[in-house]
């Protein structure tokens, strides 16, 4: 799931470098499904674990609920970044997308 995130982020990423006359690609949903984990490794890669319920109180040990109008987005650098605030235009087209 999370890795046709980061492929849909790098396509956009991409397709930022083409001409205006380039078709934009359409976004993908990100579907994050219920007992999934999703992770974000040392490497730079993406991970997706199936989760349980006998530890779950520890699993919510420093957690926090992610923000609505949240982006998440890998950088140049390889790390994943996330940012909090309006990402899409009165228009509902992407804010920080080709101009």
């Amino acid at each position: 799931m999370i890795r046709s995130l980061i492929l849909a982020l790098l396509a956009t990423t991409a397709a930022s470098a083409l001409p205006a006359s380039a078709q934009a690609p359409k976004p993908v949903p990100w579907v994050i499904a219920p007992n999934i984990g999703y992770g974000y490794d040392a490497h730079f890669r993406t991970w997706q674990y199936q989760m349980g319920t006998n530890n779950a109180g520890e699993l919510f040990k420093g957690a926090r609920k992610v923000p609505k109008n949240t982006l998440f987005f890998i950088g140049a650098n390889g790390q994943l970044y996330m940012r909090s605030g309006p990402f899409l235009d009165g228009n509902g087209s992407f804010r920080f997308g080709p101009s």
